[in-house]
């Protein structure tokens, strides 16, 4: 009876371990969904790797991206947008549906995301510069006071109509930025398509001790 009473415990043992198991792969597969849902449909974060939005956002760190902030209606002037730059900033580059899905799942890098302030909307004239210095959207001097202590608001002149569904974007290290400045002779003009607005930045979160709202 002994040798029995043993047998059927290590059954059993067997059995518990293996619902365990079984428990253990199934919440990781269920929390690997639930991450890649969310940050394909609600929240992402990004690492940001460049100086060209200082002193707003800083090499080190990583920001919070709102996926759902537009929707029929686009950015505004002054928002920080993360956005898909192939098209535009990467003028030879086409996304197809294929790397649409990839991007959402994270199967592939983000080499092709930028981010960038929002100046100009569609149907804003966008000027570089006032007679006292400031840029100009619709004929009216803008204060920019999140613009690199030092930096000028631009050191190249133009004037562009912006056009519908479109947006214009500069980095607040002006002197750093290629934006919307840097492609005024190529295709679309430096515009940026709405549709490629991935999300909106909130939120620094990373250092811990440098969290904050992004203004």
């Amino acid at each position: 009876m002994n040798r029995i009473a043993r047998a059927e415990r290590a059954v059993t043992k067997r059995r518990t371990w293996s619902w365990v198991w079984r428990f253990v792969i199934a919440a990781i597969i269920l929390g690997f969904l639930a991450t890649i849902t969310i940050r394909a449909t609600l929240l992402d974060v990004y690492h940001i790797k460049s100086v060209s939005m200082q002193p707003t956002l800083n090499p080190g760190e990583s920001i919070l991206v709102d996926l759902r902030a537009y929707g029929e209606q686009g950015p505004e002037r002054g928002d920080v947008v993360v956005f898909d730059g192939r098209g535009s900033f990467l003028p030879y580059q086409r996304a197809s549906f294929a790397d649409t899905i990839s991007r959402a799942l994270h199967w592939s890098g983000s080499n092709s995301s930028y981010v960038k302030r929002v100046i100009g909307v569609g149907g804003d004239t966008v000027e570089c510069c006032s007679p006292d210095g400031r840029l100009m959207v619709n004929g009216q001097p803008i204060d920019e006071a999140y613009v690199m202590h030092g930096n000028a608001p631009s050191e190249q002149k133009f004037s562009v109509q912006v056009p519908e569904g479109r947006i214009w974007v500069m980095g607040d290290h002006r002197e750093k930025s290629e934006d919307s400045r840097s492609l005024l002779g190529a295709s679309g003009g430096g515009m940026i398509p709405v549709d490629r607005v991935l999300g909106e930045v909130t939120e620094v979160i990373w250092p811990l001790e440098k969290r904050h709202p992004v203004e």
